[in-house]
């Protein structure tokens, strides 16, 4: 099996060769689906990261989620413990960019919000399984929040993302459901 490395450089590779209008054409429909989705109905509070480097894009639910009046939160991650807390942004403006061009939260411009708030998180990966396990940037963040989560997961993935395996450690954590542009992955790790 390849390493961790090997398909991180692999799946950064093809995301960055993506065509324009395909990444276009793709995130529109993973969009939609989102959009119809229980679980995004039902959500008050959602988490997610700024989209980056040809991830899904996750602008549009953004705006969509602050016109449906549901309370957006990013992460900030602290680098010296590896953990990550989540904040409430009401503009892109409440953001700054930090290491690795990340857009984080300014802390003293948002509030935080704990855990237990949030309904739908949405867990950003380079590859997915079909059973929810994902391979990170490898930082290992969402991994150590996961532990005691109790609201609903859900990753957002490009159908080149789906692989048959990854290499799991113990502390690996799946994800509930998978939205890809082709289809919907309900997961059971």
């Amino acid at each position: 099996m390849v390493t961790k490395q090997e398909l991180r450089a692999k799946l950064k590779s093809e995301l960055k060769n993506l065509e324009h209008d395909t990444y276009e054409t793709w995130s529109s429909k993973i969009a939609m689906t989102v959009f119809e989705s229980e679980e995004w109905k039902n959500a008050r509070v959602i988490g997610l990261t700024l989209s980056m480097n040809r991830e899904v894009d996750t602008v549009r639910l953004i705006e969509r989620a602050w016109l449906e009046g549901k309370a957006v939160c990013v992460p900030k991650c602290e680098p010296a413990t590896k953990l990550m807390d989540f904040y409430k942004i009401t503009s892109f403006d409440q953001l700054e960019v930090v290491y690795f061009s990340l857009k984080e939260p300014i802390v003293e411009r948002t509030q935080k919000v704990s855990k237990q708030e949030i309904d739908l998180l949405f867990v950003p990966g380079l590859a997915f399984t079909k059973s929810g396990y994902r391979l990170g940037q490898g930082g290992g963040y969402y991994d150590r929040y996961l532990i005691d989560f109790q609201g609903k997961t859900v990753s957002l993935a490009f159908s080149i993302s789906i692989v048959e395996e990854l290499p799991i450690e113990s502390f690996d954590i799946p994800v509930q459901q998978i939205i890809t542009n082709s289809n919907i992955l309900n997961c059971h790790g």
